[in-house]
């Protein structure tokens, strides 16, 4: 196999954001295409066999474009830009990151970072019930949150109504302590910390005073019909089917609905159907309903959080073969 030696440009300015702290980018792009990376002067020798050194120089160049773009270059974008560098691919993540839906209270802008959540929002502005199915860590309820706040500001739908079952996970609700908006918070948590962070929390109240933005749990949404509105269900896979069948038959005119879950977190009974499961199967044909999933290589947290996921993932195969397998010698 030849070995081949090239040398590309980073500007300066760019150098420290492409190659990582301490060059931690560098060593795992040095891993990852077993190539050598010679770093001086604002150039980068690149040393290995010849399809590596394509491969190497194509990440850099999605990484240095990225840099100029303003964007802080992290472990995940290192990862995900290697990752699709051995499907040819890698030159979509500056596709990707064009794609802003808006921005935090700190100005931060909120985008789909991955070629899976990059589908996700596009369904949702095409479709007029999505649901998002994926791992923790995909960015299935954060996008679906921005999505809706810039239409709230857009003037797209008149309100904001956020909702998910607050299941009893091992403990029962009445033996928290304070009233019965204070027991139901802390299951509902997790979309206030979401507002707070894109919309800030004086306009989120702001807003909730007026009625404009609804933060409730699943119950709540029995016997209403909900006009003009984005509607987000959150945590899907705890539903049972006829809660699941309740909150779709809410939807009137001019609504927006994303309903998001992760199959392989359920807290439901033992034995009970979720009706996230149930929705796939009776509704995957109607058109105007989108079905995506997320995986593992959508995981947007911690590198770690991927691995997690991808682990469980392998172990679930591993168990349902051998289980598949005991049933065969039975027979």
């Amino acid at each position: 196999m030849s070995v081949t030696e090239t040398i590309i440009d980073i500007p300066v300015d760019h150098a420290r954001n492409v190659c990582g702290q301490f060059d931690a980018h560098l060593k795992k792009i040095e891993r990852t295409l077993h190539v050598t990376i010679v770093a001086r002067d604002g150039e980068i020798r690149l040393i290995g066999p010849e399809h590596m050194i394509s491969r190497a120089k194509s990440v850099f160049q999605t990484l240095t474009e990225l840099s100029r773009r303003g964007t802080p270059i992290t472990e995940q974008n290192v990862d995900y830009a290697l990752a699709l560098s051995f499907t040819e691919s890698d030159s979509k993540i500056l596709e990707i990151d064009q794609d802003i839906i808006c921005r935090t209270v700190n100005g931060k802008p909120v985008k789909p970072k991955t070629l899976g959540q990059k589908e996700y929002v596009d369904m949702i502005r095409k479709k007029m019930i999505v649901f998002g199915i994926g791992p923790a860590g995909t960015g299935k309820t954060y996008l679906a949150m921005a999505m809706a706040i810039q239409a709230f500001k857009s003037g797209e739908v008149n309100r904001i109504i956020l909702t998910r079952p607050a299941i009893e996970a091992g403990e029962k609700l009445g033996f928290l302590p304070g009233d019965l908006q204070s027991k139901i918070d802390p299951y509902l948590r997790p979309l206030y910390d979401a507002l707070y962070q894109i919309m800030g929390a004086e306009s989120f109240l702001h807003n909730q005073e007026k009625g404009l933005i609804e933060v409730a749990p699943l119950a709540y949404m029995r016997g209403r019909t909900l006009d003009n509105a984005y509607i987000i269900l959150d945590e899907a896979q705890n539903t049972t089917p006829a809660q699941m069948k309740m909150f779709l038959t809410r939807i009137g005119f001019g609504s927006k609905v994303v309903v998001t879950g992760d199959q392989t977190q359920k807290d439901l009974p033992s034995g009970a159907v979720s009706g996230l499961d149930m929705a796939k199967k009776v509704l995957g044909k109607i058109e105007d309903i989108g079905f995506c999933t997320l995986t593992a290589s959508d995981v947007v947290r911690h590198p770690l959080v991927q691995k997690i996921v991808q682990a469980y993932d392998d172990y679930e195969r591993k168990s349902a073969a051998a289980e598949a397998r005991r049933q065969r010698t039975k027979k």
